[in-house]
C-alpha cells in the first residue's frame, strides 16, 4: 500500500479513505452516534464529515437513529458484516466449535448477531434429538425475550438501554413474557454481572435457552452463544451446569473472530 494511504494523523487521512475511516468510526463506537463525535476523531473540515455521512447514508451504510442526530450502521453495513463473518474459512472454524459444544451439551447451539430490530441467527448445530425447536439460521428473534436479546440489551450503555426499552414495546409472546420495563431491567442487571443470559418459555412455549456473550479484545459484544432445548429434557437449572462448556467455547469463538 503506498505511503499516502497509511497515513492515520488527525485530519491527514487520504481522500479515497475518508468515507472509510467515518464508517469504521460508527462501527467501532458501538451506539449511534453524532458526525462531531466522529470528528473528534477523524479531524476533518466539518462540510466534509457531513457530507460524507450523507452519502454513507443514501447508500445505505449507516442509518439515522431515532433522534435524527446520530447515526449507526444501515442495511448494507450490516450486510457486509454478516458476509464477512459467513465467510469460509471463518465460517469452518466456528461450526468446529459450535458442534463441540452441541456434542457436549445434547442441545441445539446456536449463534446470533445483533440486528436492528432484534437478534440475527447466523450459526447453529441441530441437536440429534427428533423433538427440537425450529429456529432456522436467518430467522430473527425480539432482543426482550430471548437469550439472546437479553444478553445483547445487557452489554448496552446504559442510556442508550434506557432510550431502547423506552420506544421499545414488550408484547407478551407467552404467559412468562417478561413486559414491565423495571422487571427487565433488573434481569438485564442480573445478565450483565452473572455474565449469562436466560428465556424460561418467555419466547415460546415449552422451551428454555441460554445465552452467553462472544467478545472482541476490546470487552465488546460481537455475538451471542446460546442453547436451548424443550423443557421436557431441560430446564434453565440443567442447562446452567453447561455454563463452562459456553464460556470456554465463546472465549474461542471470540479469539477466531479477531484473526
Amino acid at each position: 500500500m503506498p505511503d499516502d494511504q497509511s497515513v492515520e494523523e488527525k485530519g491527514q487521512i487520504p481522500t479515497n479513505l475518508r468515507l472509510l475511516a467515518v464508517i469504521e468510526e460508527v462501527a467501532r463506537a458501538g451506539v449511534p452516534v453524532t458526525p462531531s463525535t466522529v470528528n473528534e476523531v477523524l479531524g476533518l473540515p466539518k462540510p466534509t464529515v457531513h457530507r460524507l455521512f450523507a452519502t454513507a447514508e443514501q447508500q445505505g451504510f449507516l442509518q439515522r437513529d431515532i433522534d435524527g442526530r446520530s447515526y449507526g450502521p444501515g442495511p448494507r453495513l450490516r450486510r457486509l458484516a454478516v458476509d464477512t463473518m459467513t465467510s469460509e474459512r471463518v465460517r469452518g472454524l466456528r461450526l468446529s466449535v459450535l458442534r463441540a459444544v452441541a456434542e457436549k451439551v445434547g442441545e441445539t447451539c446456536n449463534l446470533a448477531i445483533p440486528d436492528r430490530d432484534g437478534m440475527f441467527y447466523l450459526d447453529r448445530v441441530e441437536t440429534h434429538w427428533p423433538l427440537r425447536i425450529n429456529l432456522p439460521i436467518g430467522s430473527q428473534v425480539p432482543f426482550y425475550c430471548t437469550a439472546s436479546g437479553k444478553m445483547h440489551l445487557s452489554c448496552l450503555r446504559g442510556d442508550y438501554l434506557d432510550r431502547l426499552l423506552n420506544n421499545l414495546t414488550l408484547t407478551a409472546k407467552t404467559h412468562k413474557t417478561i413486559t414491565d420495563p423495571n422487571t427487565l431491567r433488573a434481569e438485564l442487571a442480573h445478565a450483565r454481572e452473572s455474565g449469562f443470559a436466560t428465556d424460561n418459555e418467555e419466547f415460546m412455549e415449552g422451551m428454555a435457552a441460554i445465552a452467553v456473550p462472544i467478545k472482541d479484545h476490546r470487552g465488546r459484544l460481537l455475538a451471542t452463544l446460546s442453547v436451548h432445548a424443550p423443557v421436557q429434557r431441560h430446564d434453565l437449572n440443567s442447562l446452567q451446569d453447561h455454563l463452562g462448556t459456553l464460556w470456554d467455547a465463546a472465549r474461542e469463538l471470540g479469539e477466531i473472530a479477531g484473526e
